[in-house]
């Protein structure tokens, strides 16, 4: 006996398509890139997640929990903050939010 199986388009928030309202969806997802290219740079320096602090200004403890994407313990402006210190200042574009099915 086969099972059927559903398949829904994504509307490329995965926190939207968690079930999440609208505004928290897009405040999750961007504070989620963010500490993405948080990440990257401070791999892509080459720096120790004490190094990190330093520059951050912020305990080691706080860039592991940035590194291991803690998203629930920073705030947008924290991320933003963190972004602009490690020299990648950042940018909001608005746009028109994608249609939910």
């Amino acid at each position: 006996m086969k099972q059927q199986t559903d398949i829904t388009r994504s509307s490329g928030n995965v926190f939207a398509d968690l079930g999440f309202d609208d505004a928290e969806a897009q405040l999750m997802a961007m504070r989620t890139d963010l500490m993405i290219e948080l990440e990257k740079t401070i791999a892509r320096r080459g720096l120790t997640q004490a190094a990190a602090g330093k520059l951050l200004g912020v305990s080691q403890a706080r860039v592991s929990d940035l590194i291991r994407r803690k998203a629930e313990r920073f705030s947008l402006d924290m991320l933003v903050t963190f972004a602009a210190r490690l020299g990648r200042p950042t940018r909001l574009t608005l746009g028109r939010a994608p249609r939910r099915p």
